[in-house]
Parts: structure tokens; sequence; C-alpha cells
């Protein structure tokens, strides 16, 4: 499964970086294959182990907030891996073949 997620830090003022950065911390140590990007954080594996590190990320943002917001958004599709990168290769191979 894919899972998406957003962990924002609220109740600390406008700057979220050290907080968020604790939650991509988390991500990156689990060894599951992961996306940051502006928005969201991308990781792969199964249910219990990628809902294991979303509970671990949230609670590495907690400890640093009075409040966390959480959203989250998964793709289960059973028996599909390394859909982090072919999602994105096949949208490229599609933007590659089309003509103006």
């Amino acid at each position: 499964m894919l899972v998406a997620f957003s962990v924002t830090p609220l109740g600390v003022g406008e700057e979220v970086g050290e907080a968020v950065a604790e939650a991509v911390r988390v991500v990156r140590a689990s060894g599951l294959p992961n996306r940051t990007d502006a928005m969201f954080t991308t990781i792969e594996g199964d249910w219990d182990e990628v809902m294991a590190v979303v509970k671990e990320a949230t609670e590495a943002v907690a400890a640093l907030a009075p409040r966390v917001g959480l959203v989250l958004k998964a793709d289960l599709r059973p028996g599909v891996t390394n859909a982090l990168t072919t999602k994105i290769e096949s949208v490229e191979r599609h933007l590659a073949s089309d003509t103006p």
C-alpha cells in the first residue's frame, strides 16, 4: 500500500519545520520506501508497518506541539510493489508520448 500523509504541529507558531523534520526522521529511519515533498510524505509497505510508521511520526510531532493535525490518503492495491516509483514513471511516459 501507499500512504501519503501530512502531520502538522498546531499551537507552535508559524515555524513548523523542526517538528515536521522529526516526523520525516521517523519515516526515513523506518527503512520503508518513501518520498517527501512540500505537502506530504508518501511511504510504501504493508498495512501494519506503514500505519506503525505514521503513528510513530505523529507521536514525534506531538512531543513538540500541544496539538497535531493529521491528513492521510491511502492506495491499497494487493500484490503491487514499487508503486512509489512506477506510478510516477507511468505518468512521465504518457507525458513524453503526448504531441502538442
